[in-house]
């Protein structure tokens, strides 16, 4: 049976406003588990999800969308696995994590509507794919931005804490087998944080550091107050908001606009000894200047979970910097992501066929 064609959408993939009875045609375009994709369609029974598990590169841990690169799929696989994105409304993962491939099927795919990308910063791979305008404008993308706030907010109090604590001196003196006499720590509750970025991520960031005690500023754009957040500042204000910070903890999407945002300008007025987490996209951050922070002491201590180019380069000074810690993009790892991100795009699908606005819809002019 041919399935009813999924709601056309009005502008930058903006759903109509009328309910459906139709069926979506959804293609699971990576390796999603079998009792995930049952768990999508007992949650909406009207997603007619297509798939083959024989054809995806399998994850080799929990959430490894991309899956295994020694994978290969023969001629005749990749023609059906072709076959299967391209004959669907939507699709659940953006094919193979692929820009190419994604240009590919909107190209192929006429009546593709919505594309669900399993990264929360799945702009980048958009923007990557360089869709024409047509094609950005027939298409709604989502991403999963949200499904990650509570480990990368725990990453983040960790980094402001391991700064606090001097880490670096802890082992440093811990592997000479060295006794010091005794030295203050700066303490949480006494010290004001500055979240870089209130979206899904800051302010999961901002209740749990305010929950310890912290004062918490935070950037904004639209003045809205955020539950645990002291103080807004306007993100124009940001050179002159680090002044009164003891740690600034970047959790921003990676766009033109917030490119290099933490640079020179910025550095220029911290105080001594201040605490920089980045835990949002590693082009925030700019790694020069952050570096010569921590050479004059600036800056005190570093946690890094993102980086502009990755894998960080052997050559980058990052990897040997005795005030910094370099984690491999893996603190917003979860094996409970795979079935969160299950359950926000099952309700995405309702919302998409019951004319409802999608959560996390992507600009796709800044690509967030």
């Amino acid at each position: 049976m041919t399935a009813a064609p999924v709601p056309a959408t009005t502008g930058t993939g903006t759903p109509a406003t009328e309910p459906t009875t139709a069926t979506l045609r959804v293609a699971v375009a990576v390796d999603l588990r079998e009792d995930l994709c049952r768990r999508i369609e007992e949650l909406e029974p009207r997603v007619e999800l297509l798939r083959n598990h024989a054809l995806y590169h399998p994850m080799r841990g929990p959430a490894d969308w991309s899956g295994d690169p020694g994978f290969e799929r023969t001629p005749a696989q990749q023609r059906e696995f072709e076959h299967l994105v391209d004959g669907a409304d939507a699709l659940f993962g953006i094919p193979d994590v692929d820009p190419a491939a994604l240009a590919r099927t909107a190209a192929a795919n006429p009546r593709l509507r919505w594309v669900h990308t399993t990264a929360a910063g799945g702009g980048g791979q958009v923007k990557a794919a360089q869709l024409p305008a047509e094609q950005l404008e027939r298409i709604a993308f989502t991403t999963s931005a949200g499904v990650h706030g509570g480990t990368l907010a725990e990453f983040a109090v960790f980094g402001v804490l391991a700064g606090a604590k001097d880490l670096p001196r802890l082992h440093a003196q811990q592997a000479r087998r060295e006794w010091t006499d005794r030295w203050e720590m700066r303490q949480l509750d006494e010290m004001t944080v500055l979240v870089v970025g209130l979206g899904g991520i800051g302010r999961s960031v901002a209740a749990k550091l305010h929950a310890l005690g912290a004062t918490v500023h935070g950037t904004t754009r639209s003045g809205e107050p955020v539950d645990g957040v002291d103080r807004l500042v306007p993100i124009d204000d940001l050179a002159e908001a680090v002044r009164q910070a003891d740690a600034i903890v970047a959790t921003l999407p990676g766009t033109a606009a917030t490119e290099g945002l933490v640079g020179e300008a910025v550095l220029a007025n911290v105080k001594p000894g201040t605490i920089v987490v980045n835990v949002g996209r590693g082009t925030v951050v700019d790694e020069p200047a952050l570096v010569a922070a921590l050479d004059d002491g600036r800056v005190g201590f570093a946690a890094l979970d993102v980086f502009a180019v990755e894998p960080l380069p052997a050559t980058s000074p990052l990897w040997d910097h005795p005030q910094v810690l370099v984690s491999p993009h893996t603190a917003a790892l979860s094996g409970a992501e795979e079935e969160r991100i299950a359950r926000l795009f099952a309700d995405n699908a309702r919302r998409l066929l019951d004319g409802e606005p999608l959560v996390n819809q992507m600009d796709t002019i800044e690509f967030y």
